[in-house]
């Protein structure tokens, strides 16, 4: 990188969520559930699905264009796309192939990143890192996901829990110093996959009659064990990335986290000591929307004007893998 770029700023975000609307009501019609019984676990009421001819790479395309027009750069300007995704159209080719193609960018690199929920956030590290280079000057990062299209409707602890969306953001490079993301950190655990994982479509488990019999291609979760897992390692992943960083959580003006359950959330703000004013939060409309999740609410913290210039900002997220990752951006 020459001696001028100093910095990986945010240029424009952009972010989707499908029309169709799916409250706690219309969701016990659909499994023995209960609107009290979902709220008081979760903090979600409603949760949006997609429709059968909106797929991720639709959806994707949806929220990057939005993100280029929030940024004011030609489309002709994009040198990298990275999506970040757990249900990508189909196995290969990537979504993020899909989406070059159908935003007509230019033939460029573009490769998915599978880091379940974390995905978003891993993704902004990755890409930060390559511009960082030198080798790229602007990418479009995307967290795309149709997690319906996993979920069993006869397990009423795990398809409540998740909807459907997109939200991206562009990157470019910056001469201004101190500016934009300051710094990323992230890491895993593959110890217990069982924990949250999608048994059957791989080479461990390929599809077969068995396989769909069992339901062996729907997401499984063993929700104790991950409300544990996840309050701790979004702790520790915030207080790592603060003491990196040089700060103390009060310096923090606004914390996006990972949206999958506002129980988790108000844990995490606890041990941190911050107040839960300073979490963005739209779980309660959106539910888990896995990779989707930060990146949507990022768009909708900066369009809201919840995100002003000189606002200390962390993103933080964990997922299945076990995965984490945060994210201090000093907004530009």
């Amino acid at each position: 990188m020459s001696a001028a770029v100093q910095s990986v700023v945010i240029l424009g975000t952009g972010s989707y969520t499908p029309k169709r609307v799916l409250t706690n009501a219309a969701m016990a019609e659909m499994v023995d559930t209960s609107d009290e019984w979902i709220r008081t676990r979760t903090g979600i009421r409603e949760r949006r699905f997609a429709s059968a001819k909106e797929t991720t790479s639709h959806m994707a395309c949806t929220a990057a264009a939005k993100a280029l027009e929030a940024s004011k750069l030609d489309k002709s300007k994009i040198d990298l796309i990275i999506v970040a995704t757990m249900t990508p159209d189909m196995p290969f080719p990537s979504t993020a192939c899909l989406v070059q193609s159908q935003m007509d960018l230019p033939k460029i690199m573009a490769f998915d990143l599978q880091a379940a929920c974390s995905g978003f956030v891993y993704a902004l590290s990755v890409a930060s890192n390559m511009l960082e280079s030198g080798k790229f000057n602007n990418a479009l990062v995307i967290g795309a996901e149709k997690t319906s299209g996993i979920l069993d409707f006869e397990d009423r602890t795990t398809c409540v829990l998740f909807g459907d969306g997109a939200g991206a953001a562009v990157l470019g490079r910056s001469c201004k110093n101190s500016v934009g993301i300051i710094r990323s950190l992230s890491g895993s655990d593959g110890s217990n996959p069982k924990f949250l994982h999608q048994p059957a479509g791989g080479s461990a488990i390929p599809a077969s009659p068995k396989s769909l019999s069992d339901r062996q291609h729907f997401l499984k979760m063993n929700g104790q064990e991950i409300f544990k897992q996840a309050v701790r390692v979004m702790t520790q992943s915030s207080q790592d990335i603060l003491e990196l960083g040089g700060y103390k959580s009060s310096d923090i003006d606004l914390v996006i986290p990972h949206q999958a359950n506002m129980r988790i959330i108000e844990s995490v703000a606890k041990r941190l000591g911050t107040p839960m004013e300073k979490f963005y939060n739209n779980l309660e409309y959106y539910g888990n929307t896995s990779a989707a999740s930060v990146g949507i609410a990022l768009d909708e913290a900066l369009r809201k004007g919840k995100i002003q210039s000189g606002d200390l900002i962390l993103l933080v997220a964990f997922g299945a893998g076990l995965t984490w990752a945060s994210t201090l951006i000093k907004w530009q």
